[in-house]
């Protein structure tokens, strides 16, 4: 019996649909590494550091650039059935996502920076945001952990981790606001609540990756936390 026609083609697509993950998860890693180096220039008061992470932003850029350009030759030469183009789509939300996280990593590292030569003795602060920024990378791990293994539950779980990064947040936020000295001191803490606020945007991305698993394995969209139906978040 003869191969029916166009197998190997279908064949070759759902290789490239397998680079294409692979590349996304390869940008993930790029990320991460960011996410780490903004939090140590932070933490250990590192400018040099800080500008090895705001120079590196550029080989993330290069990452999801090429993602970009492989998602658009996907759907100019290939015609998708509904679960590969769910799988198309969903790549390239994750990418848009982790660009982002990238993002937010070098606003961290510009802060920081900014904050080297008047941070004041700030312990509770800083400690908030080493909490703050492992859970930011545990998040990402999952993250990305289940959307390759198209993992619902770890998905789902998401929302409770991000919870924890939203209520270090706010501790973090009251701290700085009692900060008080010399001019100084209140302009490095307006902008170390920026910083917070940076990573808590990290979480937040986290989630939205796993709400692209959850698109991936029921075939349908939902926000994991909907401020109108809190109830639902973990449904």
């Amino acid at each position: 019996m003869s191969k029916p026609e166009g197998r190997p083609l279908r064949t070759e697509f759902h290789e490239q649909l397998d680079q294409l993950e692979a590349t996304v998860q390869e940008e993930g890693q790029l990320v991460l590494r960011a996410m780490r180096g903004a939090l140590n220039t932070l933490t250990h008061r590192d400018p040099e550091l800080a500008d090895e992470v705001i120079a590196f932003d550029d080989e993330v850029d290069s990452r999801s650039s090429s993602v970009e350009q492989q998602v658009e030759l996907v759907l100019a030469t290939q015609s998708p059935v509904a679960s590969e183009l769910r799988l198309v789509l969903a790549i390239l939300h994750v990418n848009i996502h982790l660009e982002r996280m990238a993002d937010l990593s070098v606003n961290i590292a510009k802060l920081a920076k900014l904050g080297h030569a008047i941070q004041p003795e700030a312990p509770l602060v800083i400690e908030g945001f080493e909490e703050m920024g492992a859970r930011a990378e545990e998040m990402t791990r999952l993250a990305l952990d289940s959307f390759a293994n198209r993992d619902l539950a770890a998905a789902v779980s998401l929302v409770k981790l991000d919870d924890l990064i939203d209520n270090t947040n706010r501790r973090v936020v009251r701290h700085l606001a009692k900060l008080e000295g010399e001019e100084t001191a209140r302009e490095w803490a307006l902008l170390m609540i920026v910083v917070s606020r940076c990573l808590e945007r990290i979480g937040d991305n986290a989630v939205d990756i796993g709400e692209q698993t959850a698109y991936l394995v029921t075939g349908e969209f939902r926000e994991f936390e909907d401020a109108s139906h809190p109830q639902q978040a973990g449904a």
